[in-house]
């Protein structure tokens, strides 16, 4: 799979997965990402009308909270139930 760059705007965080979020993980994930880049880009996938986030919270928050607005991810495909 192919490297993209994602606008952070345009990816919506589902409710359950936000209630997830570390505050002190983002801090943590965006001093790194200070230091060395982006290392392992987020997870998204298309349902048609916007890009959810499949993986990746904590690094999409610590790009947001040092300002970014893209981020480096990969498009992936629904699960099949």
């Amino acid at each position: 799979m192919k490297d993209l760059i994602f606008k952070i705007d345009e990816i919506y965080v589902p409710t359950k997965r936000r209630t997830a979020l570390d505050p002190d993980k983002v801090s943590e994930i965006a001093a790194s990402i200070l230091e060395e880049g982006q290392q392992v880009p987020i997870m998204v996938r298309d349902d048609g009308k916007r890009l959810i986030l499949v993986e990746g919270l904590h690094r999409l928050e610590a790009c947001r909270s040092l300002g970014e607005e893209t981020i480096v991810g990969i498009k992936v495909q629904a699960r099949q139930r």
